[in-house]
């Protein structure tokens, strides 16, 4: 079953049970109005003949003054409203109308019912023929009252009962069982156009998240379901759209890494397709003659300085691997990294000054540093060769700064090179990645893996390093090492 038609039959179920509860309680309260109002009217006209047609001579107090014309009077007069009098002595004989045979001839109550009435106690009957006085007129369903008439003694001198048949209650009940039928009737066609649109409200939320699955199937990860409303299903597109948003980012990511994927296999293609073709070409000018004698000699030269580049290309990868599979063992101790870090320098300086750059060197006279010795001279050269890569006619500073605070020596690292963009800047970690494609191969950095294997060496020293750039301004790179107590406890927790 369609779920419109189940949120319609449940709507519908609901409103009409509580029209069905409500039209029998209405019903059942009218009748029981209906039968109080008919029963308290006849004890008043008791209580009007009583005052009216009762007298009680003083002397013998006995009843004078009723006759039977006075109550035939009184019963002409009742005759519209269909009521009947009927009057009985003390012992239950009747006194009016006239007895007509044998059978009035005997008392009309049953001893017990004669023993309640000469207790001062009122019978009432709603609509049935328990109690009632033989004899009657008619045997018809009747609402009636019996009620006994006392002196001033309290001694019972008659009995008058007074009864209207329960037809005229009857038909007033038809009329209001029609009239709620036809209330009913109404009440559920309206139930029924209130459920459909109420229903139809509903699955329209769930059909809206339905097509949004849909489109999530079909791979459109930036679908969006609208919230409407404060209930569970409004809950329930808030949620869908959370994971529809988590699954776009996941989605993004997984291009992202295939791109840098299919580039790292071009990337590595290009870098090894170099030398490989440039050795192949001088190998077969040897072979068939086709290198003059005086350059042999440059030959060979050129082919082992490809070799040796191909071999460091290999080495690079295999180290960026170890590193990133923690493979590669640090011996990481407490050193002064004053003399490493001029070293460094020292062995760059030709390279900047062939780039027209300025290095320099700026450091207090110690400066502690805790990491492996050999790795963080790889670290700090790989990060100045690729500044002096990108920077012509600038300035390149290595600016070192203990911090006894934080426990942690940071050593900054800036140029005013070519910059990156924030879309170069969010590549930079990536294999094979350069910012200025322009410069695939130079003789300052060959395959593009020098702030790959940075990054790698950074994190299992368990230290940070974090780069700002600004297109055609400048890079800066700041590494913090942390002393060994401080790398301890941060071993031991998760980051």
């Amino acid at each position: 079953m369609k779920l419109i038609y189940q949120y319609m039959l449940c709507f519908l179920l609901v409103v009409t049970t509580c029209l069905a509860v409500t039209a029998v309680a209405i019903y059942h309260y009218t009748e029981d109005l209906a039968y109080r109002h008919t029963l308290t009217e006849l004890e008043g006209y008791s209580d009007n003949l009583q005052k009216q047609a009762l007298k009680i001579d003083p002397a013998t107090g006995n009843i004078k003054n009723i006759t039977a014309e006075s109550l035939d009077l009184l019963q002409q007069t009742l005759a519209n409203d269909r009521i009947a009098i009927d009057l009985f002595d003390p012992d239950g004989y009747r006194l009016y109308p006239q007895p007509r045979g044998d059978k009035d001839q005997r008392p009309a109550f049953s001893p017990k019912i004669l023993k309640r009435l000469q207790d001062g106690e009122v019978i009432y009957s709603r609509n049935g023929q328990k109690n009632r006085p033989q004899g009657l007129k008619t045997q018809d369903p009747t609402t009636y009252v019996v009620k006994p008439w006392f002196n001033r003694d309290q001694q019972l001198k008659a009995i008058i009962y007074l009864g209207m048949p329960c037809v005229s209650i009857n038909t007033s009940m038809q009329n209001v069982r029609r009239k709620l039928l036809i209330t009913f009737l109404i009440s559920a066609i309206i139930a029924i156009v209130m459920s459909w649109f109420l229903a139809n409200f509903q699955v329209r939320k769930i059909e809206r998240l339905q097509k949004a699955t849909k489109q999530i199937k079909h791979g459109n990860f930036k679908v969006e379901v609208q919230q409407t409303g404060n209930d569970e299903i409004s809950d329930l597109a808030a949620d869908f759209n959370e994971m529809a948003h988590s699954l776009q980012l996941s989605n993004e990511e997984i291009q992202r890494q295939e791109r840098q994927n299919k580039e790292f296999m071009m990337n590595a293609s290009h870098e090894m397709r170099t030398p490989l073709t440039t050795i192949n070409g001088l190998l077969e000018g040897l072979a068939y003659d086709a290198i003059p004698k005086n350059l042999r000699a440059h030959s060979i030269d050129l082919m082992r300085d490809e070799t040796k580049r191909l071999i460091r290309l290999v080495n690079d990868n295999l180290d960026y691997e170890k590193i990133r599979t923690n493979q590669l063992p640090l011996n990481q101790t407490e050193f002064d990294a004053v003399q490493p870090l001029s070293n460094v320098v020292s062995q760059l300086q030709a390279s900047a000054k062939e780039a027209k750059n300025q290095l320099q060197l700026q450091l207090p006279p110690k400066l502690p540093v805790y990491a492996d010795y050999d790795r963080f001279i790889q670290i700090i050269f790989n990060i100045v060769q690729n500044a002096i890569q990108f920077t012509h006619q600038g300035k390149i500073l290595i600016d070192g700064q203990r911090l006894p605070k934080e426990a942690a020596t940071v050593i900054t690292i800036k140029d005013n090179g070519i910059g990156m963009t924030p879309a170069q800047l969010q590549n930079i970690w990536v294999r094979y990645y350069k910012a200025d494609p322009s410069r695939k191969s130079t003789k300052y950095s060959e395959s593009g893996l020098g702030l790959a294997i940075v990054h790698q060496l950074m994190e299992q020293h368990h230290d940070e390093i974090a780069v700002t750039s600004h297109f055609h301004q400048g890079t800066t790179f700041k590494l913090t090492f942390y002393d060994a107590a401080v790398i301890q406890k941060r071993q031991s927790s998760p980051r």
